[in-house]
Formats: C-alpha cells, structure tokens, sequence
C-alpha cells in the first residue's frame, strides 16, 4: 500500500517531534541526534509540544537524544510541564470519582470519555495524556437532574447554548459546567458528536462498556470498538491538528480490536474513508503497523487523500478553538469537513439548513407558539441577513 504523504512544508521542529513519538525508534534516534537536532529553533520546539499536548511524552522520548545536544532549560521545561499536568490528572481522577459516585447514586448511567480513563486506558499510566477537563456521556433524559447535582456541588452551567425548535439537541452534543473554585471544568454529552448523523443508542454504548481500572469504584468508558470511531471521529473532525489525538490512535491500535465490527460500526455511522486517514496518518507519521485485517478500511485512495488533506493542519499551528482562525483556515477547515462525509452525512448536513437557526428568532423574533413559521420563512431571513452583510462589508469598504 502505498501511503507515502508530502510532509515538506511542516517545520524541521515538528519532524523531530514525529521522531521522538514514532514506534520503536529509538536505535535511529541514537544514532541520527545531531543530523536530526541540527539548526533546531529550540523555542519553536517548546510551543509546539505544548500545542500538540505531547510534552508528557516527549519529557521521556528527549532523552533517547545525545545528552549534550537538547538545552538543559529545554529538559527542565518538558521535566516541570509533565509535573504540573501528573498534578492535574491527579485532581481530575479524584474529580471524577466524586462525579461517577454521584452519578450512579441517582441511577444516571455515566460513561467518560477521555481524561484519566482515557489515558490509563491507553497508555497505562495517567501523567502520559493531558487533559484539561472531564467529558462523560449520560441519557439525554438525565440531563436536568444531572445539573442540578452538579450545580449543588458548586458548579455553573456556562449556557452558551442558543436554540430554537429544540435544536440544541441534535446540533449541540454537550453543555460546559465551571467550578471557579476548584478551577474544575466538565462537559456532559448528550451526543458523541454535533449533529447531524446518526449514531449508537446510548443503551448500545452501555452494553458494550468497559470498566477502568483506574478507581476502585466503577467508573466506566467506552468499549474498545466505540472508544476507536470516538477518537477517530474527533480527531478528523478537528483535522488532527493536535497530535494528542493521533498518539491516541497509535495507543488504541496496540490493542486487540474487531477490525471487522468496527468495520461495521463505520458502515453504519461514519465514513469508513475516515477511519482509514487515521491509520494511514497513524503508520506514516509514527510508524504504526498496518495490519491485514485493517484493509477493509483502506480500499480506496481516498483515506491516502484525506490523509495528505490533513497534513495541511500540521505545517502551522492550528488552533481551531481560538476567536481568530485566519479565513483561509476556516475556509479550508469547512471545505475539509465537508470532504470528511459519507454520501448520507452529505445529505443529512445540506438538509439540515433547511430546519431554523437561532439567528432566524433573532432576525424576526415570534412568540414561542408561532416558531413553525420560521420553517416556509427561513429562506427569506437567510436572503435579508445576507443582503445586510453584504451592504455593510461595501459599506465599509
């Protein structure tokens, strides 16, 4: 199979990233540390372990490199950085003992997602992931009594949610509790992903669990087949532009996985192209085995393409969360989204604009029992708001 991916325009500094974080790597990393350290922007280094949430790993991977190459204070940076997040798991883990405890008290069925059942799951040891909140899965029916269980331990809902017709359900798929005091942050989802598309029941997902062996007491995560299309999932869908979330699938594919239910589970949910981007990203990038059952998944050029669509992520730092993504970003990041869908996600997403915005209740606000109207109405609000937009850009021009 061929999976070679045009990797010129990524940094020098990300390369020797890639280096230190390949499968069994390290006789050419003894032998290769001054051609691959040579001219390395050591700061550059720095940010980008931090952007791509890998400094845990690379703390360890940087001393397979000849001592008297990498600066002390590049050491001792990566040394504290990895401290500091050993302390943060901690508090997650003890966090999100108190919330399953709770939880299941109240018969809330709760299954977490990533932070420290992630990263013992994984990679056995919970300083070797970052993770800077807790998400966990529950009934969309539990939703209310969930808050207010968390809103009793001192939480507040950050409600940034806007809706109408109710379709915070399936466009939204979590909601942001804060615990100013702790410095604590939670998400619970209600979906695995935005909507729309179809995905596993929750009850599907709950006979299909795993338990963590994290904590004593039952605290539950996603069966390794789920648990794959999740990350999988997430991570194309923010364009692999945090190499956490690769490492993610190299850890997940060292596992005993049913290449051929997850199959199925892609046929049903997901594109299978995208799961066959993660693995061929996963081998080239960090030298993961391909193996013959993972084939299915690699039928086509098109995973090989959507692959080399997503080195585009890799060659600046990307941070889609942040206000001010550059447009050409945005632009390429929606186009790339787009490319990423199934044939019927395609359809369900271009339909899904014919159901009503919040921005159509704001633009010709109706009393609650009227916002059916907003249906036959919402080309004609969509046409005005444009037309307004394009007067004030010409305006200001």
């Amino acid at each position: 199979m061929d999976n070679m991916l045009n990797l010129d325009r990524i940094p020098k500094e990300l390369k020797l990233i890639l280096e230190l974080l390949k499968e069994g790597n390290e006789q050419y990393l003894q032998k290769h540390s001054q051609v691959l350290c040579r001219d390395i922007d050591w700061n550059l280094f720095i940010k980008l372990t931090l952007h791509h949430r890998v400094y845990p790993l690379i703390n360890f991977k940087i001393k397979m490199l000849d001592g008297e190459i990498v600066p002390t204070h590049v050491v001792q940076f990566l040394h504290q950085q990895y401290k500091r997040n050993t302390f943060q798991m901690l508090r997650l883990s003890a966090e999100m003992e108190q919330v399953s405890r709770l939880f299941s008290k109240q018969q809330i069925p709760t299954l977490f997602l990533k932070g420290p059942v992630l990263a013992q799951d994984l990679y056995g040891d919970i300083s070797l992931r970052t993770s800077s909140d807790l998400d966990f899965l529950i009934p969309i029916q539990h939703l209310e009594k969930a808050e207010k269980l968390l809103l009793n331990l001192g939480y507040e809902k950050d409600d940034y949610i806007q809706t109408v017709l109710n379709d915070w359900q399936w466009r939204h798929h979590h909601v942001t509790y804060i615990h100013s005091n702790k410095e604590m942050k939670l998400e619970i989802h209600w979906r695995l992903h935005p909507g729309p598309g179809k995905e596993p029941s929750f009850d599907e997902l709950w006979k299909r669990k795993t338990r963590s062996s994290i904590t004593s007491y039952p605290v539950y995560l996603l069966g390794t087949e789920d648990l794959f299309q999740f990350l999988v999932s997430h991570g194309a869908r923010h364009g692999w532009s945090r190499l956490r979330w690769l490492i993610d699938i190299q850890q997940i594919m060292k596992k005993k996985i049913d290449w051929a239910r997850l199959y199925i589970l892609f046929k049903a949910y997901h594109n299978p192209y995208v799961g066959g981007q993660a693995i061929i990203l996963a081998s080239h990038l960090l030298n993961m085995r391909v193996e013959e059952e993972m084939k299915p998944l690699l039928i086509s050029r098109r995973p090989k393409e959507l692959a080399q669509e997503a080195v585009f992520y890799l060659e600046t730092m990307v941070n889609l969360h942040d206000d001010s993504v550059p447009a050409y970003v945005s632009r390429y990041h929606s186009r790339h989204l787009f490319s990423l869908m199934s044939a019927q996600q395609k359809i369900f997403f271009i339909i899904s604009f014919l159901y009503p915005y919040p921005e159509d209740a704001e633009t010709l606000p109706l009393p609650t029992k009227l916002h059916f109207l907003y249906f036959p109405l919402r080309p004609f609000l969509w046409a005005w708001r444009k037309s307004r937009k394009d007067v004030l850009r010409r305006g200001a021009e």
